[in-house]
């Protein structure tokens, strides 16, 4: 169920970052539409501009080249507008400004907008008179080239008075509607028409660069990137975070599930403890009985030697009960001013018919050093090591007891032996309770020592000797 929810929980997350990523693309794609049509427009303001200056050049719509080119360098100095080029009606150039365009002539008389990489061309957007319907007479510019006399288009000069009033009349005559557009009054009107054809302005073709509008483009898109950059980032937080609450509710139910088993074993533990305990009792009693009948006369001699054996057995066991006793109650350390040499040379007193046994030579050195501890846990520490290292030695082993001095206003304590020591297969499991590599432990003594060590927020470490023996280090004491 919960892995379900967690699927669900996910693809939802992943659903609204999509969402949003496709939201920001649908947005630049609008964005990319506006900046179009608003460049669009602004060909089609300069398409007009471009009309009105055409039909502010010269009378009857004759203009010279030059003159013309002139009013459209103006018209490009903006810089928006890269060229522009009037054509005649067969395609050829009449008049320019800046570079033209690298297009066929048929594409560059085909009405409409043409895109490319760098640029816009503009072709005819606006009508400017070079096409009309039939039986109307066409009303354009015609560009008068370069060097090309002016008297085919200046009307001729009266031969009389009489043809002088007969071409006021003709002019009188000619339509007032568009003095600067319009056939001359002197000219016929199939001869107007060959000039318009010949060299009427019939197209004309505005290139606009695209920079501002790429750049626009690039800005919005970096804009739109940086969003949806940011809402996955929040996508994918929200997730973490999803993660870490589920991960948090899991420990939470773990941790409460580890402090039940916690306090049952707590309680099983304080059970096993007073069981150990009492049972303490009848074996003292036992251990009483096997005495008195190992001490009298009248009881036969196998007798009174397996009431010994009863007797040996009972301290054996007594023995080991109170390990587990003394394991079972975490000791709580009580520290105060201890002289360290004195409690090993005590305790050194303590096991001395241990150490005569196997004649172990044991020594002591190091300076004298005062340290903060619970005077019985350190006893009981300084105890096992020594126990466990007289166990392990052979008959006529030697032990070493070394004190130091460390940083810091430290101390160390040092057990070392030159027994067999311990496995490597087995150096991880030695501080564990009833785990023992000798046929007389318990396997309760090396977990004692830890727990006092822990107590005291010491530590201890082994390490194998030089020699094949065993070293046991406990440092961290706070020397006084």
């Amino acid at each position: 169920m919960l892995s379900r929810r967690n699927g669900i929980t996910y693809g939802l997350l992943a659903l609204a970052g999509a969402l949003i990523c496709a939201w920001q693309g649908y947005e630049h794609l609008r964005a990319t539409e506006m900046a179009r049509s608003a460049l669009l427009h602004r060909a089609l303001d300069i398409s007009n501009t471009l009309g009105v200056v055409l039909r502010s050049q010269g009378i009857f719509g004759m203009v010279r080249q030059s003159r013309l080119e002139a009013a459209l360098r103006e018209l490009i100095q903006s810089g928006e507008l890269t060229s522009v080029a009037l054509l005649y009606a067969s395609g050829e150039v009449a008049a320019s400004a800046g570079p033209l365009p690298q297009m066929e002539t048929a594409s560059l008389v085909k009405k409409g907008f043409h895109w490319s990489s760098a640029e816009l061309i503009v072709v005819n957007p606006v009508d400017l008179g070079g096409d009309s319907e039939a039986g109307d007479t066409p009303q354009t510019s015609i560009v008068i080239p370069e060097g090309e006399a002016m008297d085919r288009y200046r009307p001729p000069r009266p031969r009389d008075d009489r043809d002088r009033d007969d071409r006021q009349r003709e002019h009188r005559r000619a339509p007032a509607s568009s003095p600067q557009f319009g056939r001359p009054f002197w000219m016929s009107e199939q001869q107007y028409r060959d000039l318009v054809s010949k060299q009427g302005v019939h197209y004309f073709v505005l290139t606009l660069s695209t920079g501002s509008y790429r750049a626009l483009l690039q800005r919005d898109l970096h804009t739109r990137i940086f969003l949806a950059g940011i809402a996955l980032v929040a996508v994918a937080g929200l997730g973490l975070a999803w993660r870490n609450a589920e991960r948090s509710s899991a420990l939470q139910m773990d941790l409460l599930r580890a402090d039940e088993m916690n306090r049952h074993l707590r309680e099983m533990n304080l059970a096993a403890a007073g069981l150990a305990h009492e049972t303490r009792n009848p074996l003292n009693v036992i251990r009483g009985f096997a005495q008195v009948f190992s001490r009298r006369d009248d009881v036969p001699g196998d007798v009174r030697e397996t009431s010994w054996r009863i007797a040996d057995e009972v301290d054996r066991v007594t023995d080991r009960l109170n390990q587990f006793i003394a394991y079972s109650r975490p000791p709580e350390a009580k520290p105060v001013p201890v002289d360290l040499k004195a409690v090993v040379r005590d305790v050194a007193r303590t096991l001395e018919s241990d150490r005569e046994d196997k004649q172990i030579v044991l020594e002591l050195s190091g300076p004298t050093l005062t340290v903060e501890a619970d005077e019985s846990l350190l006893r009981q520490i300084v105890f096992n090591l020594m126990l466990n290292a007289i166990q392990a030695l052979p008959h006529g082993g030697s032990l070493w007891v070394q004190l130091a001095y460390a940083l810091d206003g430290m101390a160390s304590l040092e057990v070392r032996d030159n027994g067999p020591g311990v496995p490597e297969v087995a150096r991880e499991d030695i501080f564990r309770p009833y785990f023992t590599t000798s046929e007389q432990g318990t396997g309760l003594g090396l977990a004692v020592v830890r727990q006092a060590v822990l107590a005291h927020r010491w530590s201890i470490v082994y390490a194998p000797a030089d020699d094949g023996g065993a070293i046991f280090r406990v440092s961290g004491l706070r020397v006084v």
